[in-house]
């Protein structure tokens, strides 16, 4: 399979290296300092662009490769608000492809599954009051991050005692911390934490008098979101229209 990389950082880099080693081709590298190139021919021939950049700019990068004719998987997050309902639109009417995840990590995918399961269970145990956090390296702009939200809507999916996750506390790079997790008894409070170079840990708390129930999933490193990403590129190239992790497991859908 031909592949383009848009963004060349750390995740870059390593979905190159895990797209190498599953025998695939990488035909274009757009960074920051080459936006022309996606005009080119050789971004042109590519089966799937592989997108990990920032809010700021990964919807101009999927317009510019849609323009191309190349489909996309896309781990950026942050865009969503402003801008999903129309990718959405342009994917599912208008003859464009997305695969688009929060988190492509494997074991996410599985801790995604677990968390809406013991949401269901939890939706009979009142006495457990359910909280959220997340912690990111000090470089990652959006919070709380994509996959925060997305755990945090999947519990607002089966929990009836929950109507909306709102933002909890937020301590930043230097250790200052804004923001309470104080809340109405119908909100799910979800804090951040931004330090080092964390690749990300995210904790779900059900709190009762009697114990705590805690659901934990600590990356180790970028391997496992980098193989994710190859993984939904190889099924993307031959589908079409607006992707997501529970097509590509559907155990997600259960």
């Amino acid at each position: 399979m031909k592949i383009a990389l848009i963004g060349y950082g750390k995740m870059g880099k390593e979905i190159e290296k895990v797209a190498l080693s599953r025998g695939h081709e990488i035909v274009s590298i757009i960074d920051v300092n080459n936006q022309e190139d996606f005009k080119s021919d050789a971004f042109k021939s590519a089966d799937v662009a592989i997108e990990f950049t920032n809010p700021m700019v990964a919807y101009g990068n999927y317009m510019k490769a849609f323009e191309a004719g190349v489909k996309v998987v896309s781990g950026s997050t942050g865009w969503m608000e402003e801008h999903g309902d129309e990718i959405k639109e342009l994917c599912t009417t208008g003859g464009k492809t997305l695969f688009w995840a929060s988190n492509f990590s494997l074991g996410v995918t599985i801790f995604s599954a677990v968390n809406k399961y013991l949401a269901k269970i939890m939706n009979q145990f009142p006495a457990y009051d359910v909280t959220m956090s997340e912690t990111h390296h000090i470089h990652k702009l959006d919070a709380p991050s994509g996959t925060a939200i997305t755990l945090a809507e999947d519990i607002l999916e089966n929990l009836d005692r929950k109507d909306r996750w709102v933002k909890g506390t937020m301590q930043a790079p230097d250790g200052t911390v804004s923001g309470t997790t104080e809340c109405a008894a119908n909100e799910l409070p979800v804090s951040s934490i931004r330090e080092g170079e964390v690749p990300g840990i995210h904790v779900i708390r059900y709190e009762s008098e009697a114990d705590s129930i805690i659901l934990t999933h600590d990356a180790k490193n970028r391997k496992g979101f980098s193989l994710g990403a190859v993984l939904a590129a190889e099924y993307t190239a031959n589908k079409e229209g607006y992707l997501g992790m529970s097509d590509l497991f559907p155990f997600l859908k259960d």
